[in-house]
């Protein structure tokens, strides 16, 4: 499972996580699921499935005569064995059905279900990644809304797959699985495993079988239904398809082609080849989450949908297609044993997305990479959870920056300190015992301790088993008669670490690395120098998770920017340098930092360099016109001519013009704002002749160009945009462009416009409601009532009755 950044924030700003201390185990084994078989239909119109099922279970250990399964809201019709009808006991979330006998161990059995399942009716929630858990979802099922397509597709994670097939809700089952689904022939359809048949019924529908012989937990399984483009590809001789909608068929290559040298590279690091036999990807529309690692079988949410124009600057639907990948060896082949042991499916497809990059990209980039997850992680109420949870008050309140970023994080601390053979060796060796089975922190640190010889106890205890992480203070005393430094290392958490230490010490740019191992909550490292040190650098290789305090000058963090190896401290350098630019070396450090080989810190140059100060020539205006017009990177580019449409200098005028013709959108979209400010009425004249679904893509820019002209026209476009803009962004000059533009659509007498942003809220109202968005929808809905009371009541009429039947919809 992949959870979008966006829902992260919006329970920083609207949910508050109560935690109980009460133990949460994993549900015992009374029965193991052997194989489940289904055949469905659906009922469009009342957004129901007809199932029948046949379940063979043997009892796990001890005999017994009862069989419990997990069924939530359904109408159970008939539960047979052998024909023979069985008594049962069902409240809307457990099948308790009395067997003919007492079953042993060594016998197994199936039972026959015929069942309807309502997920509409279905009570219980979701969660941060997963935003709901009615296990099946209907889109648009009437076909009444015209500009969406009709779908179905399920969501298992957590324990939502009992909410459409009666099953053992539990990551430690294992069951290989059949279905036959039953669909109107202009749908084709997904699932786990291999199409092995396909049969035209006499009522114009299809039934097509899917087959999956291996076994993988009840959480898994998957359907998907709609009108796709199956897009082909391979992985040897692997079939790898991408399902998308019609208009995005062209570009699927570009947004998922990567698939099948991910497999090949996560089949050599694991040493298992990719253990299935298909990988399809198929988009859902209004998908719940970022992402899912169903087996064989993975939804994406449209995010992933996303023209040449974005494509071009960067895929931002990149990471999460290798961290489901990776799913495929860690959740999937092998499954945690039980939510508090999350970490073992999800720290680890977090950190694919830093492997991948690093294997792709270079080292830098996965370092900016993993810098933002530990940002991520650092910024939300996280310190004190431990990555192994079994005291929590709900299993969703697992899916959080802990299990995701900060595991991530432990597992770049443990390959860095075991070596990469032995951790790639560890991970083969976890993988190969417990395959097609389930695992746990604790079996984890036995595969590494096997493979290394080392005692693994301290990392797992410290990381795993505990919470936090180091608040260094450092400081450094200088001798220059012995020639010696002595850095000195104090905790300040109340945890105590033990941890592997890189420190950097330059001598007039030359650079000396000392790999150190601090124990005790007081530490000091004594090294020689030849001459007095230019920097000293702590964390050096940026892979201890900790908060570091020390005191630097200027001339530090100028020599930091310059020659520090990891983009960590290269970024906080150029952060703390660009805010003196009043002193000429300062402003020559950034200036000269938009030469760096990374491209991130190329944009971090140009976002903060300061063009206004007296330093500022014209030889450095140049360069970032030659940075606008050749840069490698469309988004340096972009930032590059956002840099220079603050100048408004008509000069620039041939710069804009040339941005206006880029395929990139992010260029685009800088382009229109900077020829704004010296040619109005071109940059007005090309964003009429843009295309919608470009218009879309570049709304904000659009929006800033609208709201400066005061063209009420484009209010009905700008107001389909000002939810996303106001709560989705972390971008504060984002927000507060779109606040004004809410301001503006709410004082307004626009009724289309206000149609659109009323919609927008109760959408936004209604997907985010457990985070009390619906709240946040009605406080906004009256915000525009008032507003609207400076026009005469004949001409407000219309839109305040717009805002009550809104408002009525979040207060159902």
């Amino acid at each position: 499972m992949k959870f979008q950044k966006t829902l992260t924030l919006l329970v920083c700003l609207f949910a508050l996580a109560l935690f109980s201390q009460s133990y949460k185990a994993e549900k015992d084994k009374i029965h193991d699921i052997i194989h489940t078989k289904l055949k469905v239909d659906f009922n469009f119109k009342e957004k129901q499935l007809n199932g029948e099922e046949w379940i063979t279970l043997s009892p796990h250990f001890y005999e017994t005569d009862k069989l419990t399964l997990d069924a939530k809201a359904m109408i159970i019709h008939k539960v047979t064995m052998n024909n023979q009808p069985l008594d049962y006991n069902y409240d809307d979330f457990q099948l308790i059905i009395d067997l003919p006998r007492k079953y042993k161990r060594t016998e197994d059995f199936t039972v026959y279900i015929k069942y309807t399942a309502r997920p509409e009716k279905v009570k219980q929630k979701g969660s941060a990644a997963i935003t709901s858990a009615k296990g099946l979802y209907f889109i648009n099922p009437t076909g009444l809304d015209k500009n969406k397509p009709t779908q179905v597709w399920t969501q298992g994670e957590t324990e939502a797959s009992s909410c459409w097939f009666p099953t053992i809700d539990s990551p430690n089952q294992k069951t290989s699985q059949e279905i036959y689904i039953t669909v109107p022939n202009k749908f084709v359809t997904l699932s786990n495993g291999k199409l092995e048949k396909q049969t035209a019924n006499a009522n114009g529908t299809r039934t097509d079988y899917w087959n999956f012989t291996q076994k993988h937990a009840p959480y898994l399984f998957f359907m998907g239904v709609g009108e796709y483009e199956i897009v082909k590809d391979t992985y040897k001789n692997i079939p790898v398809d991408y399902y998308v909608e019609k208009k995005y068929a062209p570009f699927a290559k570009q947004i998922f082609g990567n698939t099948p040298e991910m497999l090949q590279f996560f089949s050599k690091i694991t040493g298992i080849e990719y253990p299935w036999n298909k990988y399809a990807q198929i988009v859902g529309r209004d998908y719940i989450s970022g992402a899912m690692e169903n087996t064989t079988a993975v939804i994406h949410g449209e995010q992933a949908y996303q023209m040449p124009g974005e494509l071009i600057d960067d895929n931002v639907q990149e990471n999460t297609i290798a961290h489901e990948i990776f799913h495929h060896w860690f959740g999937d082949l092998v499954t945690a044993e039980s939510w508090s042991n999350l970490t073992v499916n999800e720290s680890f497809a977090n950190y694919s997305e830093y492997l991948w990059r690093e294997y792709k990209y270079g080292k830098d980039n996965a370092d900016a990479h993993l810098l933002e997850d530990i940002e991520g992680y650092k910024s939300g109420q996280n310190y004190d959870k431990h990555l192994v949870r079994f005291n929590y008050d709900d299993k969703e309140d697992m899916f959080d920056a802990v299990s995701y970023n900060k595991g991530g994080a432990i597992l770049h601390m443990l390959r860095n300190y075991l070596g990469d053979e032995a951790f790639y060796a560890g991970l083969n060796k976890y993988l190969t015992d417990h395959k097609y089975s389930t695992g746990e922190a604790h079996q984890l640190r036995l595969a590494f301790e096997e493979i290394s010889g080392k005692d693994l106890n301290w990392f797992f205890n410290q990381w795993y088993f505990n919470s936090g992480h180091p608040k260094l203070e450092i400081s450094y005393d200088y001798n220059k008669l012995r020639k010696t430094v002595t850095v000195n290392v104090i905790q300040n958490q109340a945890n105590e670490f033990k941890f592997p230490f890189a420190i950097d010490i330059f001598e007039d740019g030359k650079r000396t690395r000392h790999n150190v191992f601090v124990e005790g909550k007081d530490a000091s490292f004594t090294f020689p120098f030849i001459k007095q040190p230019n920097l000293i650098q702590v964390n050096a290789d940026g892979v201890l998770l900790c908060d570091i305090k020390e005191n630097k000058v200027l001339s530090d963090y100028i020599h930091q920017l310059k020659y520090a190896d990891n983009y960590a401290h290269r970024k906080e350098a150029l952060l703390e340098v660009a805010q003196r630019q009043d002193d000429k070396k300062a402003f020559n450090a950034i200036a000269n930092a938009m030469s760096d080989d990374f491209y991130k810190i190329r944009i971090l140059a140009l976002e903060n360099i300061n063009l206004i100060n007296k330093y500022s020539k014209k030889n450095v205006i140049a360069k970032i016109k030659q940075i606008a017009m050749n840069d490698l990177k469309t988004l340096v580019q972009a930032s590059a001519i956002e840099t220079l449409g603050k100048l408004t200098d008509p000069e620039l005028k041939p710069v804009f013009e040339k941005g206006l013709q880029s395929k990139s959108y992010s260029v685009l979209g800088k382009s229109l704002v900077g020829m704004y400010y010296v040619d109005k009425a071109l940059a007005i004249q090309k964003s009429k002749t843009l295309p919608v679904e470009v218009k879309k893509i570049i709304a904000t820019p659009l929006t800033r160009i609208y709201l400066e002209e005061k063209n009420d026209d484009e209010l009905t476009f700008i107001a389909g945009n000002v939810m996303s803009g106001m709560f989705l962004s972390q971008n504060k000059k984002i927000q507060s462009l779109y606040k004004k533009a809410f301001d503006k659509i709410a004082k307004s007498n626009n009724s289309e416009a206000i149609q659109n942003l009323a919609d927008d809220i109760v959408s936004k109202g209604i997907q985010y409601k457990q985070y009390n968005f619906d709240q946040v929808g009605v406080n906004l809905l009256r915000q525009i009532v008032l507003k609207q009371k400076e026009f005469k009541p004949i001409n407000r009429a219309r839109n305040v009755e717009i805002v009550k039947t809104a408002m009525a919809k979040l207060l159902e």
